[in-house]
């Protein structure tokens, strides 16, 4: 991959970090949270104790969510410093500039992604 077009995905990559973490902050005890929001929005339809089980498992499904999409996003900045930005993991083909322009995070070629997520 060309140092301009790296330089491009990584400001990318630490401008989606940057905005997810700041969302698990909120996630976490910032101002009120999406799943308070969601609460909220759902409030009097529940009595408390559904209400507080369902705010919970939104907010951890949310929590993992995010954390994992934080995950991908620290593991293709590890690999543009190591120099293996771009490359499928899997099988060291070069992953399409179509496909890290949609999903920068991107560590597999499509047909690998693919043969993961169908087994």
């Amino acid at each position: 991959m060309t140092h301009p077009d790296l330089h491009s995905y990584q400001k990318q990559l630490l401008q989606q970090r940057d905005d997810l973490r700041a969302r698990l902050n909120q996630l976490r005890g910032g101002e009120p949270s999406r799943a308070l929001a969601s609460a909220a929005h759902f409030s009097g339809h529940e009595d408390p104790q559904a209400q507080a089980n369902t705010e919970r498992d939104l907010e951890l499904a949310l929590d993992e969510h995010e954390t994992a999409e934080l995950r991908r996003i620290d593991g293709a900045l590890q690999r543009a410093a190591l120099g293996t930005y771009g490359r499928c993991i899997a099988c060291g083909t070069t992953i399409p500039e179509a496909r890290l322009r949609a999903t920068p995070d991107a560590e597999r070629c499509i047909d690998c992604q693919s043969a993961l997520e169908d087994a």
